[in-house]
């Protein structure tokens, strides 16, 4: 039976915020960003999107992202710097300010998604990739490959890039991107890691970075089931033999109700998220909290906006 605070929540998600003395606000897929000279404040709100285009509000999805991504980045603190100053509230993270680089940087361990959608139209050489034609469906890479996009404004979808186009357009140097290369890498085998020992597969994820001078810092969200995509590893070679579907525990689900349902895959009109749609995806969202961190977490119902103004008076940050 489903916790009665997510139907009740369903009259106070967080559409957007109106936090207007932390500075201009930059109204992302799911964030409302903050910016003040040498810090900003990422909200994150229940805004739900996929194929680039926002859809509806899940209740309790910001504090889980939230959450999530602060699990994380503490775990991987001394893998890669990140962006991270405090957390004043579940829903808010304030990190440091840096220069994004215009790059999402996407790890895959395995053939799936849309990456597979790309390959079975041959269209997966615009990342500059040769793989074997005879690959199946969620089979595992030898090694982790990389596949950047550019990051689009809201309501646009993102361009594949291969690596040289990502240091030919001057999207980062060619040391930078180095740098960056080497920091997915190492970000993605350390959530691969954690995730096996939690009887997940981490299966691709994105990353995107910020310079500071010189310095590097990982920055936005980290192994989120927005950001990611995770498989339960049990049942993984079982289901690649037999030609069936993982068993996800992402947005993925919400990706494939999409086309089956609506036949929509980000073109056209938004279509309707029936009520008993984003219910299941909210459980989907704390299940996957319950089960990426160990912890399972009891939501509370609630004015969340108001709860984020409480907290940042508290804090001294309004």
């Amino acid at each position: 039976m489903a916790d009665p605070a997510l139907s009740e929540q369903l009259n106070h998600t967080l559409a957007e915020t109106h936090l207007d003395s932390l500075g201009e606000r930059y109204r992302g897929k799911v964030r409302d960003v903050y910016r003040q000279r040498d810090r900003v404040f990422l909200v994150a709100t229940d805004r739900l999107s996929a194929f680039d285009r926002v859809l509806t509000t899940i209740p309790f999805k910001g504090e889980v992202l939230n959450r999530i991504a602060q699990f994380w980045f503490d775990r991987t603190k001394d893998v890669v710097p990140n962006h991270v100053l405090d957390a004043p509230d579940p829903n808010v993270t304030v990190a440091r300010a840096t220069k994004p680089f215009p790059v999402e940087v996407v790890v895959r361990g395995y053939l799936t998604g849309s990456l597979w959608r790309d390959f079975q139209k041959g269209a997966h050489t615009a990342y500059g990739l040769d793989l074997p034609p005879d690959m199946r469906k969620d089979a595992v890479f030898p090694e982790p490959i990389l596949t950047p996009s550019t990051k689009a404004p809201v309501g646009e979808h993102d361009e594949p890039l291969s690596e040289a186009e990502v240091v030919r357009r001057g999207i980062a140097s060619a040391r930078d991107w180095a740098r960056i290369r080497e920091a997915a890498l190492a970000l993605f085998r350390a959530g691969q890691a954690w995730c096996q020992s939690r009887g997940l597969l981490l299966v691709d994820t994105k990353y995107e970075f910020g310079a500071v001078g010189d310095s590097i810092y990982l920055i936005d969200e980290m192994h989120t089931p927005d950001s990611s995509r995770f498989w339960r590893a049990s049942s993984y070679e079982e289901r690649l033999a037999a030609g069936e579907d993982q068993v996800m525990l992402d947005k993925e689900n919400v990706r494939q109700w999409l086309i089956r349902e609506k036949g929509f895959s980000g073109h056209g009109p938004l279509p309707l998220i029936p009520e008993n749609v984003r219910l299941q995806t909210s459980e989907l969202y704390l299940r996957a909290y319950g089960e990426i961190t160990g912890t399972p977490l009891q939501p509370v119902a609630g004015d969340v906006e108001a709860r984020i103004e409480k907290n940042l008076q508290k804090h001294g940050y309004l």
